[in-house]
């Protein structure tokens, strides 16, 4: 079964890939055999991030555009808020980028981030190897923006662009330690608006003292998403920064963050908070460190 699905997919079945992604995220039963025989795999994965309101959608919209001028194809998972009552997306792919929903170059897949912290989908590693099994030049995954995605976002991406707003002045500074370092590229959006070119200028006295610690310079990319502005540069950067980056040092890192996390996971699975509340209240002199010992 699963060497068959995993052979539909390399086939660009996408009906097949779907499918494995659904079995992925809902955790069906042997799920992790069809992850243990996929293949390795040199698709590169682009990462946009950013506060709400950045353009975020829009701006993935236009480079799904560019990437099919280019003659290339790319699978988007859209990482969304989740509906309180059934955890299932609250935005829908169908409504941001209706365009593409049927072109047979471009895959579009939204998840919710179903009460994860971080704002990425619990399962955002394992569907993006199975992404990475089907023959798309690129992925690109866009985060909600809330929370510590943006700082996850860059132990999964290859090239992690963080998008803001010329109006995000204060904003920034506020997010300058997350933000600053884990930024290959700057994305300006609405680049338009009044101070634009004061805000870049400030964006890049703020970023002088990180270009110490990259071994690259980080790119800044004027564009005004929604009138299709600037979204050719940010192309040529990014394929730059990915062949710049094309390192062992580099992947590693990326492994070591991956593997972390589902270490991480799979100790965790048999914990949840229900049954340590029922257990916590069934004791009566409590000791929070003595409690955690039991585990």
């Amino acid at each position: 079964m699963w060497q068959q699905l995993l052979k539909d997919i390399q086939q660009s079945n996408i009906k097949s890939l779907a499918r494995a992604i659904s079995l992925v995220e809902n955790e069906f039963e042997g799920y992790t055999e069809l992850l243990k025989i996929l293949p390795a795999s040199s698709t590169k994965i682009i990462g946009i991030t950013g506060p709400p309101g950045a353009g975020k959608s829009t701006l993935v919209d236009a480079l799904i555009g560019e990437i099919i001028q280019q003659n290339k194809t790319v699978a988007v998972l859209c990482v969304d808020p989740s509906s309180p009552f059934n955890l299932g997306a609250l935005l829908g792919d169908r409504i941001r980028m209706n365009e593409w929903y049927n072109n047979p170059n471009v895959f579009i897949r939204s998840l919710a981030t179903r009460g994860s912290l971080g704002g990425l989908h619990p399962k955002i590693i394992e569907i993006t190897d199975v992404l990475k099994a089907a023959p798309f030049h690129h992925i690109i995954i866009e985060t909600v923006g809330v929370g510590q995605s943006e700082i996850e976002i860059a132990g999964l991406a290859d090239t992690t662009i963080v998008t803001v707003v010329p109006e995000a002045g204060d904003e920034i500074q506020t997010m300058k330690a997350g933000l600053m370092e884990i930024a290959d590229v700057f994305v300006v959006n609405k680049a338009d608006r009044p101070d634009a070119d004061l805000f870049i200028k400030n964006l890049r006295q703020m970023l002088a003292p990180s270009f110490h610690t990259k071994q690259h310079e980080i790119a800044i990319v004027k564009t005004i998403a929604n009138e299709k502005k600037g979204i050719n540069e940010l192309y040529e950067k990014i394929i730059t920064h990915q062949q710049l980056t094309n390192t062992n040092e580099r992947k590693n890192y990326l492994l070591t963050e991956k593997a972390f996390h589902l270490i991480q996971q799979r100790r965790m699975k048999d914990v949840s908070k229900a049954t340590l509340q029922k257990e916590i209240a069934a004791i009566g002199h409590f000791n929070l460190y003595q409690f955690i010992e039991t585990f």
